[in-house]
C-alpha cells in the first residue's frame, strides 16, 4: 500500500510525452494541448493559452495589456520577447497634470499618477506580440491558434470560482454602457458556474485572425481604442499605435548554487530576482533548514535589500542607466548590510506606482523538441484602466499608473516612455540538459516568488509541485513581512523577534505559479492551487 502522507505536495507533478501545458485556467490549458495535438510546438501552444485566458480569465489578461516570453528552443537558443507599448507622444508630466487637475477641480502640482482613467493607459502590446511569437518562432498560423478563444467568447463558457470573485470589481470600475454590456450579465458580474460570452471580444479576435494585429494598431480597432481614450481626455492616437513593435532581447541571468537562472532586463523587474539570489548565495540563505526561521530571514532581507535597489534604478533603459545589479561583485558588497535582525532604512516600493498587488496571467509550455517557454500577460490592475474601447470587447490596461509624477524620479512620466514593468517570465538550466521555465504572478510577488521556487528545487531538491506548494512570504510595502497561514509553526513568531512586523494572509495573497520542465526528454509541469490553474500533460 502507498503511504500517500508521505507526500507534502496537495496535487502531483504532471508528465507529458508530447508536450505539457500549465495555465491558471483549465480551459487554457486544454486550448494549448489542442495546438499540440494539431502539430504545432510549445510556442503555438502558449499564443493560443494565452489568447484563452483573454476570454476564459478576462479579470487579468486581455487585447489591451502586454505580453512577454521568455524561452529556450530546440535548438538551444535562450531568448526573451518583450511587446508593451510606452506612454502617448502628448503624455507630458505638465499635460496630465492640467487635464487631471482640471477633471478634478485641483492644483497642478497637487496631482498624483492616478490609478485607472484615460491617462493611465499605454499602448497594448498584446496582439503585435502574439502574432510575432507565431511568426518567428511557431509553426502554425496566428488564425489556427485564435480558434479556440474565438470558440469560447462566441459560444460561451463556464466561469471558475476565483475568477468570478475578482469579476466583481467591474461592477464599480465600469462606468460607460458599453464596458457594462460588454462584461457584465444583467448589470452585474457572473457567477460562479454561470456561462459567460463575450461577442464583441470574440468578432475582434475574429478580425485579428483573419487580418492579422495590424487591425489593432492601424485599423478600425486602433480608432476604436484612440477614440475611446480620446473621449475620456486622454491623448493616445493612431499614430502612437501605429509606431508600437515588439523586440526580442538578450535576456539577464546569474548563477545560483549552479543553477543558471534567466530573466527579462529593464523595464522588467527581473533584475530584482537576479541581485536577490546572489545576495541570498553569499548570504547562504539556502543552507539552512527548510522549516528555519533563519531561512525565511536570510533570503525575505537579501529580497528586501534587491528590491530597494531595483525600486531606485529599473526604468525605461533608453531614458535612463540602470547599474548592473545582478553582478556578483555588487551582491557582495550589499549582502554585508544583512545580519541576525531586521535591517532598518531600507526601502521597499516605487511610492505611487499602484503595482504591488497586480493582476497577471502566466502560463508556461514544454515540447518534445525541446522548447520550453514561460509567456505571461497582463492589464495591470484586473481589468485596469476602466475603458473598453467602444464595440471591440478589449478593456485597456493601466499600465501607465506606475509612471511617477515626480519629475526627478527615474520612473517619471515621458513621452514614448515604457514604464517600470512588473511581468518577469523566467528560464533556469537545472542542467546540462535540463530546462525549466517557469514564474509567478502578482506584482511585487513575482521576483519574490521567482527566489523561492529556485531555492525550493536547488536548494531543497523538491519536486516542481513541492516547489510550488511550499508556504511563501512576501514583503510589502508598507514594511511588513507577510507569510502564508500555513507556514511552519513557530516562524511567525520567531521572525517577529528579529525585528519584522509579521502578517498571516490567506494564500491568494502570495501569488500563482506554473512551471514546466525537459529534464533529458522528460516531460513535467505543475500549476500550484493558489488560483484555479491546471496542468495538462500530452
Amino acid at each position: 500500500m502507498v503511504d500517500i502522507d508521505k507526500y507534502h505536495s496537495r496535487r502531483s507533478t504532471v508528465y507529458g510525452q508530447r508536450g505539457v501545458v500549465s495555465t491558471s485556467q483549465p480551459l487554457a490549458a486544454q486550448a494549448g494541448i489542442e495546438m499540440l495535438q494539431r502539430g504545432g510546438n510549445a510556442f503555438d501552444a502558449a499564443v493560443a493559452s494565452a489568447a484563452a485566458l483573454n476570454v476564459v480569465e478576462p479579470t487579468s489578461t486581455g487585447i489591451g495589456g502586454d505580453v512577454f516570453g521568455l524561452y529556450r528552443t530546440a535548438d538551444g537558443d535562450v531568448g526573451a520577447m518583450r511587446s508593451c507599448g510606452g506612454a502617448p507622444a502628448e503624455a507630458t508630466i505638465e499635460n496630465v497634470r492640467e487635464a487631471v487637475a482640471e477633471a478634478e477641480d485641483e492644483d497642478p502640482e497637487d496631482v498624483e499618477m492616478p490609478e485607472t482613467g484615460p491617462h493611465t493607459v499605454t499602448v497594448p502590446g498584446t496582439a503585435r506580440g502574439w502574432e510575432t511569437t507565431i511568426e518567428e518562432l511557431g509553426r502554425l498560423t496566428l488564425s489556427e491558434v485564435l480558434e479556440p478563444a474565438i470558440r469560447y467568447a462566441k459560444d460561451g463558457y463556464p466561469v471558475t470560482e476565483v475568477i468570478a470573485s475578482h469579476w466583481t470589481y467591474a461592477e464599480e470600475l465600469f462606468e460607460d454602457d458599453h464596458a457594462r454590456e460588454a462584461y457584465l450579465l444583467n448589470d452585474r458580474a457572473p457567477k460562479m458556474g454561470e456561462t459567460m460570452r463575450l461577442p464583441n471580444l470574440g468578432e475582434t479576435m475574429q478580425a485579428i485572425a483573419d487580418e492579422g494585429a495590424d487591425v489593432v494598431y492601424e485599423g478600425h480597432v486602433a480608432e476604436a481604442i484612440a477614440e475611446e481614450i480620446q473621449s475620456k481626455g486622454g491623448f493616445m492616437t493612431v499614430d502612437d499605435l501605429a509606431e508600437f513593435e515588439p523586440e526580442f532581447l538578450d535576456p539577464i541571468s546569474t548563477t545560483y548554487n549552479g543553477v543558471d537562472v534567466y530573466e527579462l532586463p529593464p523595464n522588467n523587474q527581473g533584475l530584482i530576482a537576479l541581485e536577490a539570489l546572489n545576495i541570498a548565495q553569499v548570504r547562504g540563505a539556502g543552507e539552512h533548514d527548510l522549516h528555519s526561521v533563519e531561512r525565511v530571514h536570510e533570503f525575505a532581507e537579501a529580497t528586501r535589500l534587491a528590491f530597494h535597489d531595483g525600486h531606485r534604478y529599473i526604468t525605461d533603459p533608453k531614458y535612463e542607466e540602470i547599474p548592473p545589479l545582478n553582478s556578483q561583485t555588487y551582491a557582495e558588497k550589499r549582502a554585508a548590510n544583512i545580519g541576525d535582525e531586521r535591517m532598518e532604512d531600507v526601502s521597499f516600493g516605487v511610492p505611487g506606482a499602484n503595482a504591488e498587488d497586480a493582476d497577471t496571467v502566466l502560463l508556461c509550455v514544454a515540447d518534445d523538441e525541446g522548447n520550453v517557454v514561460s509567456y505571461i500577460n497582463s492589464r495591470f490592475a484586473g481589468f485596469g484602466s476602466g475603458l473598453v474601447a467602444g464595440d471591440t470587447g478589449i478593456a485597456l490596461q493601466n499600465r501607465g499608473a506606475s509612471f511617477s509624477l515626480d519629475r526627478d524620479h527615474p520612473n517619471r512620466l515621458e513621452p514614448g516612455k515604457r514604464p517600470f514593468h512588473t511581468l518577469v517570465p523566467a528560464v533556469a538550466q537545472l542542467g546540462e540538459d535540463d530546462w525549466a521555465a517557469f514564474g509567478v504572478m502578482g506584482g511585487y510577488m513575482q521576483p519574490q516568488g521567482h527566489v523561492q521556487v529556485i531555492s525550493n528545487i536547488v536548494d531543497y531538491g523538491m519536486s516542481l509541485q513541492e516547489a510550488l506548494d511550499e508556504p511563501r512570504w512576501r514583503y510589502r510595502e508598507d514594511g511588513t513581512l507577510a507569510v502564508e497561514e500555513h507556514m511552519a509553526s513557530g516562524i511567525p513568531t520567531k521572525l517577529a523577534r528579529k525585528g519584522h512586523d509579521v502578517r498571516i494572509l490567506p494564500g491568494l495573497q502570495f501569488g500563482g505559479a506554473q512551471i514546466v520542465r525537459n529534464e533529458d526528454g522528460t516531460l513535467s509541469g505543475a500549476t500550484e492551487p493558489r488560483k484555479d490553474g491546471l496542468t495538462i500533460g500530452y
